[in-house]
């Protein structure tokens, strides 16, 4: 028995490495954007990369969070591909401020923006707007990828939208300065002159609504692209921007100094103490956490892997046992954790509970013990390994639909920051009342072997299943068992990889995929960054059955 324990762990660790590895691999050839060679015509340019100048930002010696590295994967194969969405995003220290860094990468597509690019973009914008931390924009961009203009240009969560949240941003004293560092054409002119400060780098950028070619075909006039929008004709003719930089460096370097040179605003006051390791080693994570997610595990093992040792106070500790609820300390910063507890309990009545799915006693629970966050002022951590709410006669009877309504009602209306990891499955009903995408969450995180999904696989495939069945029988065909039996594996194997985390993070369902050992610093620069923005509404769940 032993023996099989041992050889079961050692099974979790080489996997959980591998995927680790995986991980690392797909996040390398990402970061070579559109390749090698136009990456090294950029520099021939006298030019830096996106990343080199995100690097060239960033303290080198504090940690930092790339947000959306997965968007765009293998979702524009035959445009040749979107490697991250065609922009780097990164939350990271400047000047040992908190920022948001938006830098266009120039080597896809000459950093055109696709409609995955928009979202990303968005996306970036909302961490700032929500934690009230400035915003950079590194701006060298051909504009909107003209053959997608059609789910790009004109929707509400489109290209405008992004106007709309500099003016919002603006508005409410988030600081935005753009460097413009290449091209900056047509709508996408917009947004480094909405910014609080604009910054154009000379003889390699440019701004302008229309250029050379498309004056001359609608006015008739004959101009250079660089009298017409370069950096002399705006820092001394028409005073759009407000430094003209000698190269990139030169940009990088006022941006650095702007930043260094701000005051602090009120905090939202966090509790946080001088932190301390966790309990257990956070590689442990390797050993504990099963590839196969149909396997049990003991989800209290993953907590004392990330939460500071001695840290943990359980709430109702007896009660709702597929639900975990504590009060902890991740980094020294104060946190409230539901997760899903994946092994099998026992509840108060002696009968046995599977584990990760919500029955009516956790839920209600969890909205308590959400409820007391909210009250104190602590910040939310979900644990996502759920495959959903309890069904059949007994739960219903029970009110299992309303005691899930409340938890849904609590995570919705919570004011504190929500953070949530997608460490397994992710199903139905559970991701909404675990604080999915849809709920606001500040950061949501995927550890690479996670699954999201309205249904498992197996159960999704057979359910398609009949509905493949019924459709073949209205038109006449029967399916012998052989042919039924291929069609099924079809349907799975197609199912499965839409709920893999790749194929998440590449819609941005999730800010991106981390190695499980990285959770802590993503966790706390999250809370750090949440810190920035005082909260300033009262938790109230509505009129709510009860």
């Amino acid at each position: 028995m032993r023996q099989n324990k041992d050889l079961s762990i050692e099974k979790n660790i080489d996997q959980n490495k591998i995927l680790v590895s995986e991980l690392n691999q797909k996040l390398a050839r990402i970061k070579l954007g559109g390749g090698k060679s136009k990456m090294e015509k950029i520099r021939l340019q006298g030019k830096m990369t996106a990343r080199e100048r995100v690097n060239y930002l960033l303290d080198d010696d504090l940690e930092s969070i790339e947000i959306g590295a997965f968007a765009g994967h293998e979702m524009y194969e035959e445009e040749g591909g979107c490697p991250a969405a065609g922009v780097v995003t990164v939350i990271g220290y400047i000047s040992k401020k908190l920022c948001v860094i938006v830098a266009n990468d120039a080597s896809v597509k000459a950093g055109a923006w696709f409609p995955i690019s928009a979202k990303k973009n968005l996306r970036a914008q909302e961490i700032a707007l929500k934690n009230r931390i400035p915003i950079i924009y590194l701006v060298d961009s051909a504009g909107v990828y003209l053959p997608k203009q059609d789910e790009i240009f004109a929707d509400k969560e489109h290209f405008g939208r992004i106007f709309s949240n500099n003016a919002q941003m603006s508005s409410q004293g988030i600081v935005q300065i753009a460097a413009v560092m290449g091209s900056c054409v047509a709508g996408g002119a917009y947004l480094p002159i909405m910014s609080d400060e604009a910054i154009i780098v000379n003889k390699s950028a440019s701004i302008f609504l229309a250029g050379s070619y498309l004056v001359k075909a609608a006015i008739g006039e004959e101009i250079d692209n660089e009298t017409l929008g370069g950096a002399t004709t705006h820092s001394e003719i028409s005073g759009i921007t407000d430094y003209k930089a000698k190269d990139d460096s030169d940009a990088l370097n006022r941006i650095r100094a702007l930043i260094e040179k701000m005051g602090d605003n009120p905090k939202a006051g966090f509790n946080r103490i001088e932190a301390s390791l966790p309990k257990e080693k956070v590689v442990d994570i390797y050993e504990i956490l099963p590839v196969d997610k149909t396997l049990p595990y003991d989800t209290y093992r993953i907590i004392d892997c990330l939460v500071d040792e001695g840290s943990m106070e359980e709430y109702k500790a007896d009660y709702g046992k597929t639900m975990i609820t504590t009060f902890a300390r991740i980094n020294g910063w104060a946190v409230g954790i539901v997760a899903n507890q994946r092994r099998m309990v026992k509840n108060r009545h002696g009968e046995t509970q599977v584990g990760g799915v919500i029955y009516s006693d956790g839920a209600d629970k969890s909205t308590r013990f959400i409820a007391n966050c909210n009250q104190r002022k602590i910040p939310l951590v979900f644990l996502q390994d759920v495959t959903g709410f309890m069904v059949g006669s007994k739960a219903e009877h029970n009110g299992i639909i309303k005691d899930g309504a409340k938890m849904v009602n609590a995570v919705a209306n919570s004011v504190v920051p929500k953070f949530t990891i997608v460490m397994g499955n992710s199903n139905g009903a559970g991701n909404y009342a675990m604080c999915g995408k849809a709920f606001d969450p500040r950061l949501i995180l995927a550890w690479p072997g996670s699954k999201m999904a309205v249904m498992g696989g197996e159960q999704a495939a057979k359910v398609l299943m009949q509905i493949e069945k019924s459709k073949l029988k209205k038109e006449g065909e029967k399916i012998d068992p052989k042919r039924e039996k291929v069609l099924l594996k079809e349907i799975k194997s197609r199912y499965d990889k839409q709920t893999q985390a790749y194929y998440a993070a590449a819609r941005m369902w999730t800010d991106t995929i981390i190695d499980p050992l990285e959770t802590r610093k993503c966790i706390s620069i999250g809370i750090e960054a949440a810190n920035h923005a005082p909260i300033n509404k009262k938790f109230n769940m509505g009129v709510l059955q009860v």
